[in-house]
Formats: structure tokens, sequence, C-alpha cells
């Protein structure tokens, strides 16, 4: 783990030497000191870099010890003593002046002693440092989201389940429990079955829910509200919540008669199979390495996690040197318990990680067990946590890592963005979470545990009487309490260095804080940020914050910043002292906006900024030799900045970034399309994805004659996202010219008017691959591969005016998929026939999904006769329940039906 270590020390450093860095000014006395321990310690890393990929063993394992801790103790004093720098106190700055010269002096000899020693071993071992002999085939091409979660050798299982499911009415609703030990693809097997798409088009309501050991069930009932109801519900009630879910699925009981699937161990064809599929991708190899892969699976003993993990070890590797070894290795796990035998593999996996792929694999460990993590959020964090190797592209450093994860079987994909070329969200294994956990109590990368607000009074709700407990593990029962606010934090590990082992030392020890659970919870962690100087990370979920916690502002290496909020928040001008701040997110509770100073523009770190809609003021005018410390250089991303701000000076100031969304202000109209907006857009030279959202309460009004050209809009742009915008179909003409677009999403009225029409240019949208109608009153559209030459996907979603998709679909010969929910019946029927005239013309299959159609009928008709046709649906096998309800908004709140 020396890596991480010493990849988070050089970040800090690099931190103070930078040029326009606020803490240059206090640290200027001690840059040659700085300078010359940074390139010493840049070179250990290149070092350990070398020695770690040439897995050299023995005296590995003690230098590694050695510079992870000396790497630890650095960063932990360098931090604490410029903290020191910063107090009020003249008298003290400069007394921590002193302080932080001798502090860099001591470490510099520590730093000197590990280097020598490297260099030692370095001499002393060349021989066992030459390039390896393995002849490593190159990495396989595919994108990262084309690794599926798929299963091999269980299609008759799964055809089974499919037909137990949709076969015709019996009397009695099903319950079919899969019942087998862990690893061997439960999990996998019902994913499979819930995304079939007989069950999709069979069932009205399709709900998925994860009951883990430490469960919440409050966000499990929301879950499946969410799946059955497709609305966002706020409300605290437990049983109030129930009861809707309840209602909403009244006489649907669960029987289970009859009705339970035995899972078995793997076959050794069925082993071979999957083994081959994650290994080698079907590629062929010399008949040698079929041989010992064949009983590499064999040891496996037909466990299909054991399987894919072990096969995702020699997923890179192509010398035969490298399968005898893990042969060797599986081999040598005998063991009549299965779980002890898979335990004992994943871990083989693990040992095989270098240390920035073990710091990132056990940081899923932080997380409640069974939770689907947020990509950008998890990497994010990495960043932050300086678990990163050290380059330039940190966010495709990232992607690496996590790809390198999911082709080794050790993460799992669960959800991806609608053009398939990046994972939205992901999650472990629960005895891959078990291994994070056990490895987490080693120690040997942070430390876990957990800090606890309660009330020695639970009546009494003074603030004064609720107390910090840091560092205590809080039991299951007490999780979901709401006198307790469950904080999770990562400690640095240096305890043997540390003179006193007193709480204080504890708090600065402190690199991150994760909140969980805290959505009831009566307490915030606020005054208490005051006491962790040297967080990294700090993520506060409580949505009763509503202003900016000043405490935060004492945070100075702070890198990944997270709050919810609701109402209004005026950030400090002081925020300028997050200098080191490279992600800033604000979740909305409820509507809210965001007034940021002019300050914010110091923050030269930034790289990620998300926040309700937001005001960015005018850069502050400087001198021309420092109007480059006074940009968002390196800002990449940055959400819901309004409308009424976009003029050139803003943009100017986000020149770098390469995904924006902007909204539109509901008091200034025309400013969105006629005050230049569109127009400066063009200077945002690495611009990819742009997403424009007016606001509801235009509508009707139509947009100003006078609209921008395709010219407005930057050449770079791959993606755009409208929603609420009313633009005129036709001005998608404009659109259609975009040289890069592939993806393009109409969301919530995007366009409206000239009858609800649609006809796309010729030749336009030469490389659109995702086209999505969402929320829109369209009528009528036409379209070929004149028009779409080389679409993938439609996706037409809420589109209750829409009766047909053109036939001449079926002559756009890259179409793969048809995607139509909460839409007419006869628009997915249309979409049938497509799919039909498609392999008539003997194309590739295309993939048609229709979920939760709708009936066209008279509004006016009452509530007794919707009901009399109901029943004709149900004696005719039909499922419409759901659907119908939706469409007619009858006076009645539910009609349920067996």
């Amino acid at each position: 783990m020396a890596h991480a270590s010493v990849a988070s020390l050089v970040r800090t450093i690099e931190s103070l030497l930078t040029s326009n860095s606020p803490m240059q000014s206090l640290t200027c006395d001690h840059s040659e000191d700085l300078s010359a321990l940074h390139e010493k310690i840049s070179s250990l890393e290149v070092f350990l870099r070398n020695f770690e990929k040439n897995n050299v063993s023995g005296e590995m394992t003690d230098l590694e010890l050695q510079v992870k801790e000396v790497a630890n103790i650095v960063e932990h004093t360098i931090q604490v003593r410029v903290t020191e720098v910063l107090e009020d106190d003249e008298n003290q700055r400069e007394k921590a002046q002193e302080r932080l010269s001798d502090s860099l002096l001591l470490v510099a000899e520590d730093i000197d002693r590990i280097w020598k020693e490297s260099t030692k071993i370095q001499n002393k071992g060349k021989h066992a440092l030459k390039e390896s002999t393995a002849q490593e085939f190159p990495r396989s091409s595919r994108n990262i989201l084309n690794v599926e979660n798929s299963m091999v050798g269980r299609d008759d299982q799964r055809k089974r389940l499919v037909q137990n499911l949709t076969r015709s009415y019996s009397g009695e609703p099903k319950v079919i429990p899969i019942v087998a030990m862990g690893g061997i693809g439960k999990t996998t097997l019902a994913n499979e079955v819930y995304n079939d798409a007989c069950i999709r088009s069979h069932f009205d309501v399709c709900a998925w829910a994860t009951v883990s050991q430490q469960h919440n069930v409050k966000e499990i009932l929301l879950s499946l509200l969410r799946s059955t109801k497709g609305d966002t519900f706020d409300m605290n009630d437990e049983a109030e919540l129930a009861n809707m879910l309840q209602k909403s699925l009244k006489a649907h009981d669960a029987g289970t008669k009859n009705l339970c699937l035995q899972m078995d161990l793997m076959g050794p064809d069925e082993s071979w199979n999957l083994f081959k599929s994650v290994a080698l991708a079907n590629e062929a190899l010399p008949s040698e390495f079929e041989t010992i892969g064949k009983q590499i699976a064999d040891e496996c003993h037909g466990l299909p996690l054991t399987i894919a993990v072990v096969a995702g070890l020699l997923k890179s590797k192509r010398a035969i040197e490298n399968w005898k070894s893990v042969e060797e290795d599986v081999n040598s796990f005998v063991s009549n318990d299965p779980d002890e035998r898979c335990s004992r593999v994943v871990g083989l996996s693990y040992d095989h990680l270098t240390s920035d792929l073990k710091a990132c694999l056990l940081h899923f460990g932080i997380f409640p067990e069974g939770s689907e993590i947020p990509v950008k959020n998890l990497m994010r964090s990495w960043m932050a946590e300086g678990f990163l190797k050290l380059e330039n592209d940190l966010e495709r450093e990232a992607k690496k890592c996590l790809q390198e994860l999911v082709d080794r079987c050790l993460v799992l994909v669960c959800k991806k963005s609608l053009d398939g070329t990046k994972i939205r969200s992901c999650k472990v294994h629960d005895l891959i979470y078990g291994l994070c956990l056990r490895e987490i109590r080693r120690g040997n990368v942070f430390i876990m545990n957990d800090i606890v607000l309660y009330v020695a009074d639970p009546e009494c709700l003074d603030l004064s009487m609720h107390k910090m407990q840091p560092f205590k593990r809080v039991p299951g029962d007490l999780i979901d309490n709401p006198y307790f606010g469950l904080h999770r934090a990562l400690l640095t590990p240096v305890h043997r260095q540390l003179r006193d082992h007193d709480n204080n030392d504890l708090l600065k020890q402190t690199c991150s804080i994760f909140s969980f659970h805290l959505n009831d919870s009566r307490f915030i962690l606020k005054l208490e940020l005051i006491h962790f100087k040297l967080l990294k990370v700090l993520v506060l979920r409580h949505r009763d914050i509503d202003n900016f916690p000043l405490q935060i502002l004492s945070l100075i290496w702070l890198r990944y910043l997270s709050l919810v909020v609701h109402g209004h928040l005026l950030i400090p001008p002081e925020i300028f002292r997050l200098w080191n701040l490279q992600t800033l997110v604000v979740k909305e509770y409820d509507p809210s906006f965001v007034t940021c100073p002019v300050q914010i523009w110091e923050l030269v770190q930034l790289r990620h900024l998300k926040l309700p809609r937001f005001y960015l003021p005018d850069r502050p005018s400087v001198s021309v030799d420092k109007e480059r410390d006074m940009g968002f250089s390196n800002l990449l991303t940055t959400s819901r900045l309004s409308s009424c701000c976009c003029m050139r000076e803003v943009i100017m100031g986000i020149q770098n970034v390469k995904k924006l969304e902007i909204s539109g202000d509901e008091d200034d109209y025309e400013s969105f399309w006629e005050s230049g907006l569109v127009n400066n857009l063009v200077h945002l030279h690495q611009l990819e994805t742009l997403s424009l959202t007016g606001t509801y309460i235009l509508w009707p009004r139509t947009l100003p004659a006078s609209t921008p050209s395709a010219k407005s809009f930057p050449a770079t742009l791959k993606k755009l996202n409208l929603t609420s915008t009313y633009l005129s179909w036709s001005y998608l003409d404009i659109i259609a010219e975009l040289p890069n677009l592939e993806v393009l999403k109409l969301m919530g009225f995007a366009c409206c008017g000239e009858g609800e029409e649609w006809h796309p240019i010729v030749m336009g949208f030469n490389r659109l691959k995702i086209l999505l109608i969402e929320r829109s009153f369209l009528k009528y559209g036409k379209a070929t591969d004149d028009n779409f030459p080389v679409l993938e996907r439609l996706v037409l979603i809420n589109c209750k005016c829409l009766k047909e998709i053109p036939i001449e679909f079926a002559e756009i010969h890259s179409l793969q998929l048809i995607e139509v929910d909460l839409c007419l019946i006869e628009l997915g029927e249309s979409a049938a026939r497509i799919r039909q005239q498609q392999q008539d013309l003997g194309n590739n299959p295309l993939d048609v999904r229709i979920s939760h159609p709708l009936l066209r009928q008279n509004i006016s008709e009452s509530a007794a006769e919707v009901v009399t046709k109901l029943v004709g649906f149900r004696e005719s096998g039909e499922h419409w329940l759901i659907g119908c309800q939706q469409q007619f908004h009858c006076s009645y709140k539910s009609v349920v039906l067996a």
C-alpha cells in the first residue's frame, strides 16, 4: 500500500508549491526544502511503481511497509504544521513557521533513509528486477461498458423461471425463492430473469430491491414504490410507506406452493465455458493453455464467483508460467468448505492487485453492504483520497482502475449510460464486500470507524444536550434510530509513530467523513467539524442543512465536499480558503438557488462543480499576469449554471469544461436565446456534453424569431440534452448540422408547436447514435436512413400523442434498439412491425422493449365503464392495469385486479 501513501504525499507537496496557491506566501520561506523533498519523493514513487510491477517478493514487503509508514507520517506532519501557520495569533504563526522548518528537516532525514534503503535493494537485486519474460497480449480494446455481469451456463434455469412466471394465470401469484450457497450466481440469475424481455412485456410492474444483512427498511420501501408508481416520495413514516406500497399492490399476495429453485454447482463444461468467457473472451489459444485452464476451472469446484475471479486474474496474462503459477495457488486451497475456498480465491485475486487497485477496491467497504454506488462520486473520492497514480489526467486514471476491477470480476456494473459508453453505478458482491471489511480491519490502507452524535435525553431536543462520540462502531439495530447520526470516518494509519494516543490525535488523523442514513437524524455534524483539521473528503447528507456550515472553511486540505441543502444557499466569500478543493457538490432537497461570491474564482484546483441552479459572478478585474490564476482552468464539469450569467467573461473563465449544464432563468426567458448565451458557447473548445434546461413556468411561450446557427455550438459537442426549452421542431434542423453529435435527448417538452410534426432534414444527424424523446406532444415524425444514417437506439417515453413509428425506420440498418415506455399500444405495435420488417430484410436482429403500454380511450368515460373494461382485460390474460390508471386520470384512487 506504499504507492497510495506516496502518491497522496506528492500531491500535498505539489499543492504547496503551486504558484497560484494561497498558501504559497505562507510557505515561500520553505520552498527550497519543499522542492528538494518533492524531487526525492517523486523518484521514490517511480521506484515503487517499477518495483511493484516486477513483483519482487521478500524485501519488497518490508520496504513497502517502511515507505508507507514514513509517507503517512511526513504528510501528516506537513499538514499539521502548515495548518498551525494559519493561526490568527501572530506570535503563534511565527512559532509555527519555526516548527515547520524543524519538521521539514526531520522528515527529509526520514525520506533520505528510505531512499538509501531502496537504492541499496535496487542495486543488490537488479537481476530480480529484469523485465518479465511473460508475453503480455495487448489489452482488449473492448470498451469498459461491454463487460456485462452476464450469466454463463444457466440458460436452462433462466428459461424455466421465465416460463414459470409468465405461464397462464392460475389463481395464485408466485414467489420463487432461489436457494444456494454464496457466490453460486443467485443474484445474477435473478437479474437475468428480471430484465428478460418476456418478463418486461408480461408484467405491468417490475420492482427490484436488495435486502442486505444491515438493511434500511425505509429505503427498501421507497425503492419498491418508485418502481411500482414511477414517482418520487417525500415522507418519513415507515408505516405510511408500507401502507402505500400495500395499496399499490393490493391482492397481489405471495404464494410459494411448489415453487423453489435450488441452484447446483456448475459442471465441468459449464465451468470451462465461464472461465473462457472471462479470461479469454473466447479467443483461440494453444492447447497447453486450454489444458491448464480446464484444470484451474475444475479446481474452482463449480462455484461461479470463484471461477470468474480466478479467470479475471489471467485476463491479460499470456505466458504459460503465469497460468501454471495460478494453478498451483488455486490447487493449494484444499478445503471441504466451499465458502472458505471461495474466500481464499478472492483473497488470492486481491493479493495480485497493485497497491492503487487495492486501495480503490477497499473503498467499497465504507459504503453499506449491497449499496449501488454512483461511479462519478466513487472515482472523485478516489482522486481526493490520493489513491491513484500520479497522472495529469486523474479522471482517465480513475476509469482505468475501475475497468481493471471490472475486468477482474471484483466489481459489478449496475447501470450504464444510455449510449452504453459509461458506467453510471456499480457495486461489489457480498463476498467481495466481506474481503474489503477484513482487509480494512488490518489497517494497511486506512482505518475505518464511526462517529455518532447522540442525545442523552431523547425527550429533550436542546442541542447543548448532544454529544459527539467518535470512533465507535454502531450496532446494526441503532443505524436507523432517529436520535443518532451515523458518520463513517477514515483515518490515516500512523498510530505507532504518534506519541500521544489521545482523542485529539485521532481527530487529526481523520482524513475522510461520509454520512449515511441521516434523513431523519435530529443532529448534524457541524460544530464538531472544527476539530477535523486534516479532512480531505467530507460528505454530509443531512437534509436539514439550510446554510453553509462555516466550520468547513477551516478545512484547508479538503479536496471533496458534498452537501445536501434546502432553501437558498449563500456561499460565503471565505470559500477561497478551501484552496485544495477539487470537487464541490451541493444537492437540493427542495427547489433552491445558490449564490456564489466572486471569491469562488480563486478555487483554481476545482475540477467538478455541481450545484442547484446557481449564479456565477464575473471574474474580478486583475492584472494581465494574474489573469491566468483567476479562472477555473482545471474545471471539467459544471451543472445548473444560471443562463443569465453566461456572458463572455464567465464562459472564458471555464473554457476547458467538458460537460456543462445551463438552467434557464424564469425571470428572463429572452436571455436564454437572444442575449448571446448560445453564441458564447463557441469559446468552449473542449465541450463534449451540453444540457440546456428551461422552466415549465414559461410554457406555452414560443422561441423568439432570432435563433442561433449550428456554428454557435462548439464543433466538439457529442451529447446535447434539451429540457423544457419549447423549441420549434424546425429548430432541430440546425442541431442536425452539428458535425460530431452522437446523442440527442429531447425531454420535458423540449420541442413543441407547428402541429406537433417533425420532418428532419435529409443528410442531417450524420453521427447521431442515440435519440431520446420524453414527455412530448409529438403526433407525427418521419425518418429514414437519409435522416439518421447511423442511428442505433430510439427511445420514446411518455409520448402519449404519438401513434406510430414510421415503417421507414426499418431502412436504418444500424438500428439496434427501440424502447417504448408509457406510450400508446399502437406505438408499440408499430415498433414490432419495424422489427419484423428488419427481419424480412435480413438485417441484424432488432431489440424492441415495451413497458407500461397505455390505452387510448375517451377521457369522459365513467369509472364504472373503465372497471368493466379492465375486468375484460384480466380475463383475456392482458396486463394493462397501471397504464390504464395513469391514462384515464379518473376520480377513483386505485383499481386493483388479481
